[in-house]
């Protein structure tokens, strides 16, 4: 199977042709503009520049030959005696009449002969079929980890201070929420979004790097929360300490900033300067 062009920056679509050809010579037929996408991660204009350039013919490659340029490639036939018997010419044509133009029969390469077109690709068994992982098993490990996160963090969040609450006092008296509940869907969901942006590897070089490092903060603070819940619920502690407190509480405030950082860096222009990888031609040290 191919390997994708690996650098910092994002790889021109004239780049992602040679490989492109190969991906599409191991598959046995033209990978799909998703599977372009999925395979170089690059966005669907890229990919769809990349999918045109492999439906297009491949020009000829010119044959090799060790004449020089001066050399005419035409041969003359040399003139034989028309005494001798047709046995003793060898098989030869007869020589052209006088005032006739000597017979000329032109110079055949191997190479350009053997390369009469495309040559057909023939898809090899036990090969990838282009088709994609599903990811529903995701749902079945969601949901134990889902009850164990909700629970831990609301735990947690009564513990430090968070609870009941009347969001809309004077206009819904009656109407009431848990707070707690802010905790798991804001640091888990923007866990799972950084997550999504980092390997996705269709945003600026700057929002690929911010998402990586908060979406692993999001998940280790996300695990240390478990471990205080846990511990404290452990010991039959009923109010959290202050530093356990002053921490879940300004989470909710870290968690928006990192959110509205990131989206301000996904739709940022890409300014960097794209690089790519010299060609290594054969010999070449």
């Amino acid at each position: 199977m191919s390997t994708p062009l690996r650098t910092t920056y994002p790889v021109p679509a004239e780049d992602l042709i040679p490989a492109a050809r190969k991906l599409a010579t191991d598959l046995g037929k033209l990978p799909s503009r998703n599977r372009l996408m999925k395979e170089f991660r690059i966005g669907a204009d890229k990919a769809r520049t990349v999918l045109d350039a492999l439906t297009e013919p491949a020009p000829a490659a010119a044959p090799e030959s060790t004449d020089s340029p001066a050399e005419s490639h035409l041969h003359a036939v040399p003139s034989l005696d028309q005494s001798a018997p047709d046995g003793e010419r060898g098989g030869m044509p007869p020589a052209p009449e006088e005032g006739a133009s000597p017979q000329v029969t032109p110079h055949t390469d191997p190479a350009s002969a053997a390369q009469t077109g495309p040559a057909e690709v023939v898809p090899a068994a036990g090969l990838d079929d282009g088709k994609p992982v599903r990811s529903w098993p995701v749902l079945l490990l969601a949901l134990p980890a889902f009850v164990a996160v909700w629970s831990g963090w609301v735990g947690l969040g009564e513990l430090t201070g968070f609870g009941v609450v009347h969001p809309l006092p004077g206009i819904a008296d009656n109407f009431t929420i848990n707070s707690a509940i802010t905790l798991p869907i804001g640091v888990e969901t923007y866990a799972a979004f950084a997550l999504r942006v980092w390997l996705s590897g269709r945003v600026p070089a700057k929002a690929r790097k911010f998402a990586k490092v908060s979406a692993l903060s999001a998940l280790v603070l996300g695990a240390l929360g478990q471990v205080a819940y846990h511990l404290l619920e452990a010991a039959g502690v009923t109010q959290a300490p202050w530093q356990i407190t002053t921490v879940v509480a300004c989470l909710p405030v870290a968690v928006l900033g990192m959110g509205a950082a990131l989206a301000h860096l996904i739709h940022a222009p890409d300014t960097a300067p794209q690089t790519t990888r010299p060609a290594i031609e054969n010999g070449d040290k």
